[in-house]
């Protein structure tokens, strides 16, 4: 074991997690549930030389398993949780027989009916939010004494201190805007040395971050979201964790991370995991390189790292009461670890939503990755997850707008062409669509704010099949240049989140007239969409684009939702006739956009840069 001070052990020993003696430093889990689909759990004991102890515990518990490491400060434990009620299990350390310390571990009460929970899914527009920049609800918890970046607004790419409270403080605005789901970059603890403010450089998966709050703030953010009738998604880490984190300063095994006779960063090629023809030193840097040296990257085909990340996803699930994960870098772990890992989680929750990042820009690469992939099934592959991020949507939503005059792949065709590969998907409606995130350029930007535009993608997004995500302040016309600025410029702090911001986005009478036209088009759209089965789960129907027009239909059996789109510099004229198959007997529309009514018999005008929402009538 590296030297811990003095003053490391007392802390340990504030936050409850060292046994009176202090033989055992942390316990993770801190503790489990009763009655789990599946009853094994592995308790990681951690102290001093804890592995020259054999291990017993009360209740007539069965021990299943003791693993021990080359650290002798590591202790694995498997028990058989099956039939045991919730009830505080005691931990006996003995030498020759003899006890020497004993540790508490209690298995708690769940939630009623929380295998069942309800997760996230083409009903919901998730808002996304990075909360160090969204509001600081919390003064006192800009800086902590432990950690080692400080607050510092001042800073563009420093910590700013917004934080969990902030959220809370904020839940109406939210779901004014139409939003039913957050999902925050991640709150964990992590303590790099300056830009922990992204928090993907993880140092305690088990603790939030102190500058964001306490698991307590965490649990009452969902608690709140919850009575509001909205969700909380999780932003979830498998590949790496930060230089940091308190288990890489002192391994548990070498094969804890991957690590190479040098230092060697992953390629970012990720194409070579599916590729019949890839070279296996090609493979291996993609999957076993680090993302970036502060990132070491883990090692999931060791069962005891597999084991840990799926308990710890599976505890911030019922301990926060969550209601789906988001994954950074999803495709970046080896593939088979990374299926096991999704399928004990919806073993456990069959109706828990997960969709992975993965960044890659055609639809077969991204269809590859989605639960019972046809693609996946070449290669006997089943990746057990749910959705995936429509990142050739989101290429297209980044220039589509900008050609104002159509020629053979310009325009609006680029819409058509993504939509016409959605067969490669096994489940298109539980595909993540968005116009941008926290890692790509801002739409507002990319468009010049061009209010016109804006509109536009939003439309898009709100109407096409899957599940709309929307990035914080983009409601209000924010924007920012990444190329100039890197990543704080497209992760600035949204106006009225700190005292003494001259400009309160969050209330009417706080936003310009520039914010509240943004804002209005955005709540006005979603709150639509909210309640219009048709364009949640309903069928879709495209028509090839025209004069850089597009049309198409979202429908059910009781409902129909009429698209159109004049992507032109120009006024245009839509000829109702071609479309019969789809509008039936309808003979007009209400546009929600309006209000108005709109006659289908013959012919629809559309405004330059504009489009149509029509709810058949």
């Amino acid at each position: 074991m590296r030297n811990f001070s003095y003053f490391t052990i007392l802390l340990f020993n504030l936050f409850g997690m060292v046994s009176v003696n202090a033989q055992i430093q942390k316990v993770e889990p801190p503790f489990w549930y009763a009655g789990m689909h599946n009853p094994e759990l592995q308790i990681m004991f951690y102290g001093k030389n804890i592995a020259q102890y054999e291990a017993s515990v009360s209740n007539n518990v069965v021990i299943k398993n003791v693993e021990k490491t080359e650290n002798p400060n590591y202790l694995f434990v498997t028990i058989d949780t099956k039939n045991v009620s919730a009830s505080e299990l005691l931990f006996s350390f003995k030498v020759k027989n003899k006890v020497v310390f004993t540790q508490k571990y209690a298995l708690k009460e769940r939630r009623a009916n929380s295998a069942d929970r309800k997760s996230y899914d083409a009903s919901d527009m998730i808002y996304l939010i990075m909360p160090d920049r969204f509001a600081n609800g919390n003064t006192k918890n800009d800086s902590d004494a432990i950690l080692t970046e400080k607050g510092n607004r001042a800073e563009p790419g420093g910590r700013h201190g917004g934080d969990i409270e902030g959220i809370i403080k904020n839940l109406d605005y939210i779901s004014s805007l139409g939003a039913t789901t957050i999902w925050s970059t991640p709150l964990c603890e992590d303590n790099d040395k300056q830009h922990s403010y992204h928090g993907y450089g993880q140092s305690d998966v088990y603790k939030i971050d102190a500058r964001y709050g306490t698991n307590e703030d965490y649990v009452r953010l969902s608690a709140e979201m919850h009575k509001k009738n909205m969700k909380l998604v999780m932003d979830y880490v498998t590949n790496h964790w930060g230089i940091k984190h308190w288990m890489i300063q002192d391994l548990p095994t070498k094969s804890w991370i991957n690590q190479f006779e040098n230092y060697t960063q992953t390629h970012h090629r990720r194409e070579v995991i599916t590729d019949i023809h890839a070279s296996k030193s090609d493979q291996e840097v993609c999957v076993d390189g680090w993302f970036v040296p502060s990132m070491p990257d883990l090692n999931l085909r060791n069962p005891l790292v597999a084991k840990y990340l799926t308990q710890n996803a599976i505890w911030w699930i019922e301990f926060a009461n969550l209601d789906g994960f988001r994954v950074d870098t999803y495709n970046y772990s080896d593939k088979t670890a990374m299926a096991n890992w999704a399928k004990a989680i919806t073993n456990e929750y069959p109706n828990f939503n997960i969709v992975g990042e993965i960044w890659m820009h055609n639809q077969a690469n991204l269809a590859f990755w989605q639960k019972d992939s046809k693609i996946g099934a070449i290669e006997n592959y089943n990746s057990n997850l749910p959705s995936v991020m429509d990142f050739t949507l989101h290429n297209q939503i980044g220039s589509a707008f900008n050609d104002d005059e159509a020629n053979w792949d310009n325009g609006m065709i680029k819409f058509y062409n993504n939509f016409a590969l959605d067969y490669l998907y096994p489940n298109p409606n539980n595909i993540l669509v968005f116009a941008e995130n926290h890692d790509t350029d801002r739409i507002n930007d990319k468009y010049k704010y061009d209010f016109k535009k804006y509109k536009l993608v939003m439309t898009l997004i709100a109407t096409v099949r899957g599940i709309p995500q929307l990035y914080y302040g983009s409601e209000i016309g924010m924007g920012g240049d990444k190329g100039k600025n890197g990543d704080a410029g497209i992760r600035q702090d949204f106006p009225g989140g700190w005292k003494g911001d001259t400009n309160n986005a969050f209330t009417a009478v706080g936003r310009t007239e520039e914010q509240a036209k943004f804002f209005d088009f955005t709540s006005r759209l979603f709150n639509w969409r909210k309640s219009n089965e048709a364009v949640h789960f309903g069928k879709m129907t495209h028509y090839i684009p025209e004069n850089n027009t597009y049309v198409y239909f979202r429908y059910t059996d009781a409902k129909t939702v009429m698209v159109v789109f004049n992507n032109n510099a120009k006024e245009q004229i839509v000829k109702t006739n071609r479309f019969k198959e789809n509008i039936k007997n309808f003979k007009s529309g209400r546009d929600v956009l309006t209000g108005k009514t709109v006659d289908l018999s013959s012919e629809i005008s559309l405004e330059p840069k504009s489009a149509m929402v029509l709810e058949l009538e």
